[in-house]
């Protein structure tokens, strides 16, 4: 499984993720893409709270079984970054990575890469960005 992350300095508010999430469980707020964290099992306050067991560790997606959620809104609740809703039959719904899917929704849809799934390359340009920056302020105070 991929993880989903997001660079801001780079996202447009154009909301192509929101409209394209097959989970509507994406919010851009002032150029800020919001989303399920997946944190580990251990760590998910939803999972660790779910009174049925609905919130399961699959493939290292946090996901919400269907099935077994009983609309509760403990989840929902709990949860720190307000990722989780309730639908409009009273389930919770969650980012589940598009695990069903082919690819991430979002990822495929933003224009600017502002999603990703794989952070390596943008910790790697924002470390790049960081070392020029510091050259350049080496050779500003010689």
């Amino acid at each position: 499984m991929s993880e989903l992350v997001s660079n801001p300095e780079l996202c447009v508010d154009c909301a192509k993720c929101e409209r394209n999430c097959p989970m509507n469980a994406i919010r851009v707020n002032d150029g800020v893409p919001l989303f399920c964290m997946h944190c580990t099992p251990e760590k998910a306050p939803c999972l660790n709270i779910c009174p049925e067991g609905a919130i399961e560790e699959l493939g290292g997606a946090i996901i919400i079984n269907g099935e077994k959620c009983i609309g509760c809104g403990m989840c929902r609740d709990v949860c720190p970054i307000g990722a989780i809703s309730m639908d409009e039959i009273g389930q919770a719904k969650k980012c589940d990575l598009c695990i069903n899917e082919d690819e991430q929704q979002c990822v495929e849809c933003c224009p600017t890469n502002a999603l990703s799934n794989d952070s390596s390359e943008m910790v790697s340009k924002k470390q790049d960005k960081i070392a020029n920056e510091l050259k350049r302020l080496k050779g500003v105070m010689k």
